[in-house]
């Protein structure tokens, strides 16, 4: 079954956020079952089941020819197709400074694939036309480079697109998870940060842009953004390019986190209101109870969420609070209300 991005009870989203923000953080995990109880029966001979290792490390290859690291933080226990995250790491960032974001991510139950964008981390190796290898770096990324990294491109049939970026990469592999049972591409998210967050609009955008097939979609995927600290201009991009597309515009839910001080976030929210008037929803820092539209009509699909914090971009995506009473408000917590609100677990599950 499918569920729509847009909710039938009007604040169903907001509530799930308000429950997540006020409920304590170790809530959240699941019960511990009791041990079993102790019996005269051997146990079964044999040596020990290994534990599964919970960071799969990945090795892609985009269509021209950059070497892709990419790190899947799989859900622990035995959970049966789980959403899933694309997590983008900030420019000068890579997935370890949004590791910890990512693990409690998969501790409640979403999947995460966090790729190392082409000159950061681990991916810093682009082979050329004539077979020779050329290295690369954040500080000679230029604006064409950051563009290639949201490219989907080339055909008609998107699993043999002629032209595939970083986060295309990733979801190629997402889909291979997803048609074998691992994974839910049906909740697929995706989560940006800092100038990752205008990287994570365009492939989203370009994700829309794939026509249905005889057997089916195979575009519009995305169900959701989330921002964290978006920058507004970097390297020659803007975030207003991608406000501009109705798919960010007016059609995604999106939920932006923002921290105490981060103008940009707060005039990305403001744009975006003027395109929703009757569908956002906000607590800002100072206020005393969460302010939404006036004439909200069904479920708001347009979040702000400000924490009192001076971090921004991968620090604020990494904060996790020591105080359990104050972690449900976390981006973790966060974006689990949003993910779970938006596109619920299916019915069988």
């Amino acid at each position: 079954m499918v569920f729509s991005t847009r909710m039938t009870s009007g604040l169903v989203i907001a509530l799930a956020l308000l429950l997540a923000a006020c409920a304590p953080a170790h809530g959240q995990a699941p019960a511990t079952a009791p041990p079993p109880a102790t019996t005269d029966t051997p146990s079964p001979a044999g040596p020990p089941k290994k534990p599964r290792d919970p960071v799969e490390t990945l090795a892609l290859e985009t269509s021209d020819g950059v070497s892709l690291a990419a790190w899947h933080y799989r859900v622990a226990g035995e959970a049966e197709r789980p959403p899933v995250v694309i997590l983008i790491h900030d420019l000068d960032g890579s997935h370890t400074t949004v590791e910890p974001l990512a693990k409690e991510l998969a501790r409640r139950g979403i999947a995460v694939v966090a790729p190392d964008l082409r000159g950061h981390g681990a991916s810093t190796a682009r082979l050329t036309a004539g077979g020779g290898e050329e290295s690369l770096d954040t500080r000679s990324l230029k604006k064409q480079d950051l563009e290639a990294t949201t490219l989907t491109q080339g055909g008609r049939v998107r699993d043999q697109s002629a032209v595939r970026g970083d986060i295309e990469c990733v979801r190629n592999w997402i889909k291979l998870r997803a048609d074998d049972g691992k994974l839910d591409i049906d909740r697929l998210f995706v989560v940006g940060s800092g100038l990752g967050c205008t990287l994570a609009a365009m492939w989203a955008i370009n994700d829309a842009a794939w026509p249905d097939l005889v057997s089916g979609p195979q575009g519009r995927q995305v169900k959701g953004l989330v921002f964290i600290s978006p920058t507004w201009s970097s390297r020659g991009l803007t975030v207003s390019t991608v406000l501009a597309a109705d798919r960010v515009r007016r059609e995604l839910p999106l939920m932006v986190l923002a921290g105490r001080d981060d103008r940009d976030a707060l005039k990305l929210f403001e744009q975006l209101k003027r395109q929703r008037p009757n569908e956002w929803f906000e607590q800002r820092v100072g206020q005393a109870a969460p302010a939404k539209a006036a004439k909200l009509e069904g479920s708001p699909t347009l979040f702000l969420l400000q924490r009192d914090s001076e971090l921004t971009g991968d620090k604020l995506a990494a904060m996790r609070s020591a105080d359990p009473r104050r972690a449900a408000g976390d981006p973790a917590s966060l974006i689990q209300g949003f993910i779970n609100a938006v596109a619920p677990p299916r019915e069988e599950e």
